[in-house]
């Protein structure tokens, strides 16, 4: 396979630290070349990782897109509203392109960019990294190899974690809808791909139910302060207390989200950084807008009917899964990596013990990086494209809309 080189648009958490994590753990096939951060501290951080030159570093993805085409691909990871610009603009040019999820939260880009892919017969990948996932990858297996027959329900559930929800969805770049995306876009935007790809169907209708119930200023301790760092008298007892979580917490540095805080993770920089910094708020005095719980109903067109719930109420980032068939039924826990089959006929069951790597969703991230990479390189169909994409995407967009007016959305009807 040649090797595949790429420019990169957003260095932050999910460009500069993850997806790009591949060309320096797999350099014979895949190399960053060029970099395009508004962020001058963490462009020139992440040029010096990859030794890329200055002459190849800019401050707007304008300025390096109306370069001549430098690289096969490119990777952009700027914030939700702004992707479809740069995703546009690289496929003129003539990339192959990688974009974060979500597309875009607006229904009419989303349709445009899957579209422009076909017309330019350019590879769109939308990092809907779970189908990667060794986790999901196990669960279709067993589906396709008829193991509980006809699926009829699926029961699926995300569990944010409160401390997740804390950081990017009442604090981070996520909180405010207006801004970024609705919570059931911006962060289940995999869950509603990954029960389109198990139904194996489109979607014929959607309802939900979902609000912001807990992280509102009504519901802030009296004395609470604006900033956890300015004397709150609740900080033993809170468990949003922000210096607690990015010093102590394991996933802070685990899952990357100190670097959210501040490039330089050492205790002085972090507590400099919380002090007046968006990280450092205290969750009732935030201007957050997105739900901190909601519940999704779908109908498929095969007459599969799926239920999905959201919470940022639970002490672990996790998803479990149940899936219902006519023969038997599967019991999933994505992070712990274990799949339970029960066959109604024997009475047999069978526990499933996964290899799960611990960071990175479960190792989808690189997985999906080593597909996207061969879909260049070698020409291989990978396991997503955009026209899917498109329609998990819409799926999300049409149950913020039946949260919003608590009507039942027929699908087809809402993708006009």
């Amino acid at each position: 396979m040649k090797k595949v080189t790429s420019i990169l648009i957003g260095a932050g958490l999910r460009g500069g630290y993850v997806y790009s994590q591949y060309a320096l753990d797999h350099s014979d096939e895949f190399q960053v070349v060029a970099v395009a951060e508004p962020d001058k501290e963490r462009r020139e951080l992440f040029a010096a990782k990859h030794h890329i030159p200055a002459e190849m570093c800019f401050e707007s993805y304008e300025e390096l897109l109306e370069k001549d085409k430098m690289a096969d691909c490119a990777m952009v990871c700027t914030q939700d509203k702004l992707h479809y610009e740069p995703v546009v603009m690289a496929m003129e040019k003539g990339y192959h392109v990688l974009c974060e999820k979500p597309m875009s939260p607006d229904k009419e880009e989303i349709i445009r960019m899957g579209a422009m892919a076909k017309k330019y017969n350019r590879i769109l990948s939308v990092c809907h990294v779970l189908r990667y996932s060794p986790f999901f990858s196990k669960l279709k297996e067993l589906l396709e190899e008829g193991r509980i027959g006809r699926l009829m329900t699926i029961q699926h559930m995300e569990e944010v974690g409160y401390w997740h929800h804390a950081h990017s969805f009442v604090r981070g770049n996520w909180r405010n809808s207006e801004e970024s995306s609705p919570m059931i876009l911006q962060k289940c935007c995999h869950d509603m791909d990954i029960m389109l790809w198990l139904a194996d169907s489109r979607c014929e209708s959607i309802s939900s139910f979902g609000e912001l119930s807990y992280f509102k200023e009504e519901n802030a301790p009296e004395g609470a302060a604006a900033y956890c760092l300015d004397g709150c008298p609740h900080r033993d007892e809170c468990a949003f207390y922000a210096p607690r979580f990015y010093l102590e917490h394991p996933k802070a540095v685990e899952d990357g989200l100190v670097y959210a805080v501040t490039d330089p993770a050492d205790p002085s920089h972090v507590l400099e950084a919380l002090k007046k910094g968006p990280y450092g708020r205290c969750v009732f005095h935030c201007d957050n807008t997105v739900v901190d719980h909601q519940t999704v109903d779908i109908k498929f067109e095969n007459q599969v009917t799926a239920s999905f719930l959201m919470t940022a109420f639970t002490n672990q980032c996790a998803r479990r899964i149940r899936l219902m068939g006519t023969k038997g039924e599967l019991k999933g826990d994505m992070d712990a990596g274990v799949i339970e089959l029960t066959d109604f006929v024997s009475g047999n069951q069978e526990k499933i013990q996964l290899h799960t790597p611990a960071k990175g969703h479960n190792g989808s991230d690189m997985s999906m990086m080593r597909d996207f990479v061969r879909m260049i390189g070698e020409g291989k169909k990978g396991k997503t494209d955009a026209a899917v994409s498109v329609e998990s995407h819409l799926m999300a967009l049409a149950a913020e809309e039946a949260r919003k007016t608590e009507q039942i959305i027929e699908f087809r009807g809402f993708c006009k």
